[in-house]
């Protein structure tokens, strides 16, 4: 197996050393393809199997491969309504591995990516699994961020008017060429921030393949991954992301055919409509939330892009062409908020 530049064999048992981890033999590391943002590896030795992770080689933007961020929150909602992998190690500032890196535990199950890894679930299992999706989002935001020790993870208060700014910043960072819509679609959310009702933990990625399916049973979660982005604020915010990628242009964000736009699933107004019923939350300005989502997910895009031509794509066939569906996203949030 050929060594990844991105997470060598020795520095790995190092960090697990310091943790206390009893390593059992030689470390075997394997990079997890289909990645567009942080490295995702599958590290066993003769006993353990983990997962490891760290931000890309290059073409890195602010906050968006925060691993610290992602360690505090899963470690957080270990033994919580929400399963998350048990955490194992962390390199915060990278003086072990180069870059922050994450150990957690392995979580067998399987992960839906792909239209083809949908097909073999059978339409009553889709559901199952939807239905399970929208608990597990509930659940999450049930959880009481102060109690389980997260009452400093972030500041819940005006979330809606900093994401505005922060992807409107990150747009400037990232842009491969000039797109006025954006500043068009930014400046129009931003006349409109509605009032925020409640607070909670957001992950802030929320969707099928940011899940591990339990393996005998889909409509089961076994572990919710992915917590780059979490943060505390509006809970609506992540409901409407996890909608909006249900359009189909994702599936050129992620290179193939997603399994999450698949029409086998409920639509966007669907899986709203069953939040809703499910907490009795009210969706408030549900246009804005929608505008919100698309430049988010527009600005992630270009974001994708703008790693491959920097040189820090995961490997991922397609990266350099992801920001052709930012345009698309863009529109769509301009026909949400009118």
């Amino acid at each position: 197996m050929t060594e990844h530049p991105g997470l060598k064999a020795d520095d790995l048992r190092r960090l697990l050393d310091s943790a206390g981890v009893d390593v059992v033999g030689d470390l075997r590391v394997e990079l997890i393809s289909g990645g567009r943002s942080n490295l995702t590896f599958e590290v066993r030795d003769d006993v353990h199997h983990w997962v490891a992770r760290r931000p890309p080689m290059g073409g890195l933007t602010p906050s968006a491969h925060d691993m610290n961020r992602e360690w505090d929150v899963t470690s957080a909602l270990v033994g919580s309504a929400v399963p998350v992998p048990t955490t194992v190690a962390i390199d915060r500032d990278g003086a072990t591995i180069g870059a922050p890196c994450t150990v957690v535990e392995f979580v067998d199950g399987r992960v839906i990516r792909s239209i083809d890894d949908l097909s073999v679930l059978s339409d009553d299992e889709v559901t199952a699994g939807a239905d399970a999706l929208v608990r597990t989002i509930a659940d999450l935001h049930a959880v009481d961020y102060q109690a389980v020790g997260l009452g400093e993870f972030g500041r819940p208060e005006g979330f809606a008017a900093r994401q505005i700014k922060l992807w409107a910043r990150q747009w400037g960072i990232v842009k491969t060429r000039e797109l006025d819509d954006v500043e068009k679609l930014a400046t129009a959310l931003a006349e409109r921030v509605p009032t925020q009702a409640r607070s909670s933990i957001v992950h802030g990625d929320f969707r099928i393949d940011n899940t591990i399916l339990a393996p005998d049973d889909p409509g089961k979660i076994a572990a919710v991954v992915d917590w780059e982005l979490a943060a505390l604020g509006d809970p609506i915010t992540d409901v409407a992301l996890m909608c909006v990628y249900r359009d189909p242009a994702f599936s050129a964000v992620l290179g193939f055919d997603a399994a999450w736009t698949s029409d086998r699933y409920p639509d966007a107004d669907g899986f709203a409509q069953r939040y809703a019923d499910v907490t009795g939350a009210d969706l408030g300005d549900w246009s804005f939330y929608l505008g919100l989502a698309n430049l988010k997910l527009g600005v992630i895009a270009e974001g994708i892009t703008h790693r491959a031509l920097s040189g820090g794509s995961s490997g991922s066939a397609g990266a350099e062409r992801a920001a052709e569906a930012t345009g698309a996203f863009i529109a769509a949030g301009l026909r949400a908020i009118g």
